[in-house]
């Protein structure tokens, strides 16, 4: 008798962790109209715009990516795990530099690598907080920090993580939106079922991250 044939499901590689939802893109276009606003002037409909973006739906969507025990992110199992480093052998200087980040910027631009939201450099976000304090609310909580703005929030992503023994190098690192970022924590791509970025080119860069803010 020929023995049964033992069939393993396989496992989807996905984009990103989980799929964003209409109300971030939504959000960001509040947002980039608000900016404009601002320049004009028009600063009481800009704080109105603000306000509207700050959707308790996107919280939703970043809370069940990096919150505790979410269903998307729990880890796969994996033929020989890449083990972690201990702390005293990990690369010394966990962050890239400035002029490192900036190179990211130019190569990726401001969307997140795996699921391609419009993101915001924090440093934008606090000058946008300045003249909008009541609109752009963000507090030490999740939960007192403007919805769209902290799913939006862009971090410096290491592909490998640093626990795991990797670098800052620039094949290492990736622009990612926070949700992203959090969530895999220091999961490898695999252990996540997620599809290496570096394999697909960066979203084009008409989103300008609300850097003319600045200006």
């Amino acid at each position: 008798m020929l023995e049964a044939e033992v069939n393993t499901p396989s496992i989807e590689i996905k984009t990103c962790l989980r799929e964003p939802i209409p109300e971030i893109f939504d959000a960001a276009r509040l947002l980039d109209a608000a900016v404009s606003l601002h320049h004009q002037g028009r600063r009481a409909l800009a704080d109105e715009l603000i306000r509207i973006a700050d959707n308790p739906a996107i919280t939703e969507w970043s809370e069940s990516l990096w919150g505790a025990g979410g269903p998307w992110t729990r880890p796969l199992p994996v033929e020989n795990p890449r083990e972690f480093v201990a702390r005293e052998r990990r690369v010394e200087v966990r962050m890239p530099t400035s002029a490192e980040k900036r190179a990211l910027l130019e190569r990726d631009g401001y969307h997140c690598r795996f699921c391609g939201i419009p993101l915001v450099r924090s440093e934008t976000r606090s000058l946008i907080r300045e003249c909008y304090p009541e609109a752009l609310r963000w507090g030490s909580r999740n939960a007192d920090q403007h919805a769209a703005l902290q799913a939006m929030w862009l971090q410096y992503d290491h592909l490998l993580p640093h626990a795991r023994g990797g670098t800052n190098d620039r094949d290492n690192m990736v622009v990612a939106c926070a949700p992203c970022n959090c969530g895999r924590s220091n999961l490898t791509l695999e252990e996540v079922g997620v599809a290496d970025p570096r394999a697909r080119d960066p979203l084009p860069f008409a989103w300008d991250g609300l850097e003319r803010f600045r200006k």
